[in-house]
Formats: structure tokens, C-alpha cells, sequence
């Protein structure tokens, strides 16, 4: 069984090199956000969640290329497992609640991933887009909301 799936013809690492470097390329600019922010998880984490979930695809495809249904599962737990480090980058204390557009921004990072791995780069790119604008447009408006919901000090 091993030989058919292995075949000598099979062992074509380039496609999936492409892939998986399209893949870092597109979380890069999202972990160098979060690096220049310094966030809990940045310029590393980033691409290796986008590398990590176009891999599981890109590995499990030709074993279950015939059945749609397992792909799905397969999807599906990489979703899971993007909310479990993504639920792991929050943080709540006693008055307030950190880490959630770490969180979201690893699951869309994850969604990069999975999009390349099924050769879906338009969604990929536009995904990656949308979250580095996203992070970088709008923290300059939410730290204008939060310093004028901040009353001034009395001294």
C-alpha cells in the first residue's frame, strides 16, 4: 500500500515547498506586527502556525484526496486546534481582558495556512491583507478611544 501512495513519482517536494513559503510569507507581515507591538506571540509564532496548519493539509491530501468528508476532518482540526493556542494567548485578570486580537489574528493566521494548503492563495492573501490592515490601521484608533474614555487624573 505504502508503494502506491509513495511512489517513486510521488516524491515531488517542490510544490509543497512553494506552498509551505507562500504560507510563512503571508503570516509574516502578521507576526511582525504583533512582534512590533510586543505581543505574547509574534515574528516566530506567527509563520510557524501558518507552515503548521498548510502542512497537516498538504500531508494528509494524498492519503485522503478521494474522500471530501476527511478532508473536512482534517480542516476541522486544525480549526480546533487554532482556537486552543489562540485561547491560550488571552489573558484575563481582575479588570480586563488581554490577548484577543492575538488570539483571532493566530486563528486567521491558521486560516492563511489551511487556505494555502488547499490552493486557495487568492483567499490566503486577502485574508493576510485584511488582518495586517486591521492591525495596523486600527491600533492607532482604539488607542485614541481607550486615552479619551480615560478621565484625567486629579492631582
Amino acid at each position: 500500500m505504502w508503494q502506491e501512495v509513495l511512489g517513486a513519482n510521488r516524491f515531488d517536494i517542490l510544490p509543497n515547498l512553494i506552498a509551505l513559503a507562500i504560507a510563512y510569507a503571508l503570516a509574516f507581515p502578521i507576526g511582525w506586527n504583533r512582534e512590533r507591538q510586543d505581543r505574547s506571540a509574534g515574528l516566530r509564532t506567527f509563520p510557524l502556525v501558518a507552515v503548521a496548519a498548510c502542512g497537516f493539509i498538504q500531508a494528509a491530501e494524498p492519503l485522503i484526496a478521494a474522500e471530501p468528508g476527511a478532508m473536512a476532518r482534517i480542516v476541522e482540526g486544525v480549526i480546533t486546534g487554532m482556537g486552543f493556542i489562540g485561547g491560550g494567548a488571552i489573558l484575563q485578570t481582575k479588570n480586563s481582558v488581554k490577548g484577543t486580537a492575538t488570539a483571532a489574528s493566530l486563528w486567521v493566521t491558521g486560516a492563511i495556512g489551511v487556505a494555502v494548503g488547499l490552493g486557495s492563495y487568492g483567499i490566503a492573501v486577502v485574508l493576510s491583507a485584511i488582518t495586517f490592515v486591521t492591525l495596523w490601521a486600527l491600533t492607532d484608533v482604539k488607542q485614541r478611544i481607550v486615552s479619551d474614555e480615560v478621565p484625567p487624573s486629579s492631582a
